[in-house]
């Protein structure tokens, strides 16, 4: 831990004493973070005790709950006073849908209200004659982009004078000619007033954390009004690499076996990444751990919300923060399945949040004595062959009591009949690992995977153009405000036979 503790501390002290990062020389970086890097080993003392909060040495203190977010109820609650005041009726604006001839941006545009919007993204102070853009124009730019157009640079989506000088429009994607755009954004049709990449790029630094989880508490709770996030969801648990490209390795040192590494971006790192035929083992970046629900009926898979954390750091790290997220927005979060790095071995999560994780047992975890390696049926000791039955949980562990029958067995009067084992990140989870519930829902968790795909290659996160963790916090929040967007819109949904339904196990 001593390594990530002299980490945080040198990004501490290169974004306050450097707040012209970005604009330094890469000769004039390398300089700066040679010196601090040093500087910040010699002075460490490591027999000391490392007292730094745990989300710092994660990089996700800014991504905490904070009472600023909203919740599913409290949502609807707002929504319904925006809706019933006064003011609100008579300050609404008429548009033009005509011009919006496509099916899902006319869908997005009549469920998207600017006024709600625009009071969520709003501050202290704020009045609507403070600008000529408001928040709704950008997060529809933001949106737009998206859905329908990836692929391309903020630059080349929001265009420029000089670079479109003598061609009839401004930009292929806003420009004058393009009243279906322009209308979905609410730029007006008879000025050629423009969003700037500059305006995009300052738009996305001004939000606050809670601001963007409101937004996708919006989101999701007409999710939940259409009735497509119901009751009986199974939710997952699963991260995926978000690689940075061009980043420069500016300074490197070996503590105790362990690199810390200063890059351009000074919140990125280098971890490892899954494996993948086409691709080198380490990646420059951060990984996105994400909450999903899975419907068990069809295995259909719906991102929620997301952390974003240095691509160094062990998934089993993000398990608790993400779930405490998910409960700040009122999700309904009883069981989550996952993969093997994440476990729930001293049980802080079943005892934060009451909320059963179901995951593959680890490798590195050996059966106790006297367990059926191939059934899993425990004996009592070594002298015993009669398998004992399960009878549930207690204080720490599980309770087996003998399975003879009258008679059977010749210890009965000397054996105290029962046994203790341990909770364990092995087969002997809270919920016991080889029943067919838990089997399907390790099996149904493979179906988590589906929103990665959907937010990089369709939704275009695959290559981020952004240049600060937080400016990447902001654009996978909007990608996965899209990806929410087109799956209540319904038009990209491909027909698949119904998968049986799982049934929860009863401890759930």
């Amino acid at each position: 831990m001593h390594h990530k503790a002299i980490k945080a501390e040198i990004k501490k002290q290169l974004k306050t004493r450097y707040p012209n990062w970005q604009c330094l020389t890469k000769k004039e970086k390398k300089t700066i973070a040679k010196k601090v890097l040093d500087e910040a080993v010699k002075n460490y003392d490591f027999k000391q005790e490392v007292t730094t909060p745990l989300e710092v040495l994660l990089g996700i203190e800014s991504q905490l709950p904070t009472a600023s977010i909203m919740n599913l109820d409290e949502m609807g609650r707002f929504i319904e006073g925006c809706k019933n005041s006064i003011l609100f009726k008579l300050n609404r604006k008429s548009r033009h849908p005509l011009h919006i001839k496509d099916e899902e941006l006319r869908f997005i545009d009549d469920l998207l209200d600017d006024k709600i919007i625009n009071k969520i993204l709003s501050y202290d102070g704020y009045t609507p004659a403070m600008r000529d853009f408001f928040p709704s124009n950008f997060l529809r730019a933001e949106l737009l982009k998206a859905v329908k157009h990836p692929e391309i640079s903020y630059r080349k989506f929001c265009g420029d004078d000089n670079d479109y000088k003598g061609h009839k429009e401004h930009s292929p994607y806003i420009g004058m000619d393009n009243k279906q755009n322009r209308t979905f954004i609410g730029l007006p049709l008879n000025r050629k007033q423009m969003l700037s990449h500059v305006q995009m790029c300052q738009f996305r630094a001004g939000l606050a954390f809670s601001q963007l989880v409101n937004l996708m508490v919006y989101i999701i709770y007409h999710l939940r009004e259409s009735g497509i996030l119901d009751e009986g969801f199974v939710h997952c648990v699963d991260s995926t690499e978000l690689p940075i490209d061009r980043q420069q390795l500016l300074a490197v040192l070996k503590i105790k076996g362990k690199n810390i590494r200063i890059y351009d971006d000074i919140d990125c790192d280098c971890g490892k990444r899954r494996k993948k035929r086409d691709k080198s083992v380490y990646v420059v970046g951060y990984r996105m751990h994400t909450l999903t629900a899975i419907n068990p009926k069809t295995g259909h898979s719906i991102p929620l919300i997301s952390l974003l954390a240095p691509g160094n750091h062990h998934d089993s790290h993000f398990l608790v923060p993400l779930v405490r997220l998910g409960k700040a927005m009122g999700l309904d979060l009883k069981l989550i399945t996952a993969d093997e790095a994440y476990h729930d071995k001293d049980g802080a999560l079943f005892k934060e949040s009451g909320i059963h994780l179901i995951k593959p047992p680890s490798s590195k975890v050996s059966l106790p004595a006297n367990v059926d390696s191939s059934t899993f049926q425990v004996m009592f000791d070594d002298l015993c062959n009669i398998p004992m039955k399960y009878i549930g949980i207690e204080e720490q562990g599980h309770e087996f009591k003998c399975g003879a029958q009258p008679g059977q067995c010749l210890r009965s009067e000397l054996c105290p009949q029962f046994r203790h084992i341990d909770f364990d990140n092995g087969y002997f989870q809270r919920i016991l690992y080889g029943s067919d519930a838990v089997s399907k829902a390790l099996d149904i968790r493979k179906n988590g995977e589906r929103p990665f795909n959907l937010l990089k290659k369709r939704e275009g996160l695959e290559q981020v153009r952004v240049r600060s963790q937080y400016g990447v916090v902001v654009r996978s929040t909007f990608t996965t405000m899209a990806t929410l967007l087109l799956e209540l819109a319904g038009t990209r949904k491909t027909k698949k036979a119904n998968q049986k339904q799982i049934k929860l196990p009863l401890a759930a």
